[in-house]
């Protein structure tokens, strides 16, 4: 729910316009507040899963998700829907990292990587097939309930998942004596903000000035989190991040690959899409259906991944699954670049291997950078973690976007789609470099500090 809602609005945007009378300035918001506030808060919502427990995190952040949905297909006028929007994410943020630590809890570290097997291609494919489903509702206009639809079909998926969780999640006690550093989230929070915005609004505006000045602000925003970190902690305070996840070596490294994968994976997939609707003339609806080879591929991938691979090959199933990326990134290069007439079926071997390379990376890092942890730091670890992989998608898209939109720009399609194909080659080769600093195998990170 909370991945596949960052995309899923994407294809309901001309009919939002038709039907609210939506602006360009108000879809941005539409579209990218979610991702706003669901970056902001997920820091916080971390720590908040150490001090009341995660199974209640969960269940409010989940029940929570769930009327905010309902509350945003019940909007009258764009502000409303913009306001739901922003609740809807932040509720997102309380929800999201309590995933990572349910696993931590229920699991025994050798059972990590299978879980994530499951856990990590979903987390991917989730937002993969926001335009899928979207599409497809919106055509299908069950109920007449157009762009509403979209919001509603959280509500049944919300409900079951709610009686679920109630049912089955362990009943594990936060700790109370955990304090939370409202200084510190709110510093968090703006830095986040002041990022994450001028990654949503600089494509629109042309990239002014006053964008690479927020970008400024953030950074000097996240040295002063740093800072006043360090002074809570010696004066025996209570930290929003526990600093302890630092100094492990694969957690650092893990999390700086995970940016890496992350910005590439988001903003490529993105691309493909755009590809298919701006310069071939798909719906969104068929440009949803065609990202099928890559969810598909994501499924395979990850289920060897945590099946096998990743408990035999250690950090090589990493190594592996970017080779395959790269792979599929070539043959999608060599389907524009060569053929005269185009046809969808040449990008499907591409897109699937892209897939399967997506999907044996994703089960693998995950596990290999929460293995890195004790219990005690589970919270701030995976609040961090799901920090950077939104921000690093947000970056992906921003980037991969505007090189794409340059191209349509000039009336250069393919160059546009190969350009970006350039940039997902940089972020593999980043990926791919970092993960010879991974432990050998996942479980063997956990005691080593430095």
């Amino acid at each position: 729910m909370d991945l596949l809602d960052s995309t899923i609005v994407n294809v309901a945007g001309p009919t939002l316009a038709e039907k609210l009378s939506a602006s360009n300035v108000d879809l941005q918001w539409i579209i990218g507040g979610y991702t706003l506030s669901l970056g902001a808060g997920l820091v916080l919502g971390g720590r908040l899963g150490d001090r009341f427990g995660r199974r209640n995190m969960f269940l409010f952040g989940l029940i929570g998700f769930t009327l905010a949905s309902v509350l945003c297909s019940l909007s009258e006028n764009p502000t409303e829907l913009i306001a739901f929007r922003l609740v809807q994410g932040f509720l997102g943020a309380m929800l999201l990292p309590q995933g990572f630590g349910l696993i931590r809890s229920v699991f025994p570290p050798q059972e990590y990587a299978a879980a994530f097997a499951v856990f990590g291609p979903v987390f991917g494919i989730g937002g993969i097939l926001g335009p899928v489903i979207g599409g497809g509702i919106i055509q299908a206009n069950i109920l007449d309930l157009g762009w509403r639809s979209v919001f509603l079909v959280n509500l049944p998926i919300g409900l079951i998942a709610s009686i679920i969780a109630w049912r089955i999640l362990p009943k594990v006690a936060g700790d109370k004596s955990i304090k939370i550093d409202l200084l510190g989230t709110a510093i968090i929070m703006a830095s986040s903000a002041l990022l994450i915005y001028p990654l949503i609004q600089g494509q629109t505006e042309g990239w002014p000035l006053w964008i690479w000045a927020m970008f400024g602000s953030s950074l000097v925003g996240f040295y002063l989190f740093v800072v006043q970190q360090r002074y809570s902690a010696a004066r025996g305070g209570t930290s929003l991040i526990d600093a302890r996840i630092f100094k492990k070596r694969s957690y650092s490294v893990g999390v700086s690959a995970l940016a890496f994968f992350f910005a590439g994976m988001t903003g490529m997939y993105l691309i493909i899409t755009l590809f298919l609707q701006i310069g071939h003339g798909f719906s969104a609806g068929e440009a949803g259906l065609w990202n099928i080879p890559i969810a598909l591929g994501s499924a395979i991938g990850g289920t060897l991944s945590g099946a096998v691979l990743a408990e035999k090959l250690g950090r090589k199933v990493l190594q592996l699954g970017v080779a395959v990326q790269a792979i599929g990134a070539s043959l999608l290069w060599f389907a524009v670049t060569t053929f005269a007439d185009f046809n969808i079926w040449q990008l499907v071997p591409g897109m699937a291997l892209a897939g399967i390379g997506s999907g044996l990376v994703i089960a693998a890092l995950f596990d290999s950078i929460l293995s890195s942890v004790e219990d005690d730091m589970v919270g701030s670890a995976s609040g961090v973690l799901s920090a950077i992989q939104s921000i690093a998608a947000s970056l992906g898209v921003a980037i991969f976007g505007t090189v794409f939109f340059d191209g349509v720009k000039q009336a250069k399609l393919v160059e546009g789609f190969t350009n970006t194909l350039t940039f997902d080659f940089v972020f593999l080769a980043g990926f791919a470099v970092l993960t010879f600093f991974f432990a050998k195998k996942a479980h063997e990170s956990a005691t080593k500090v430095g």
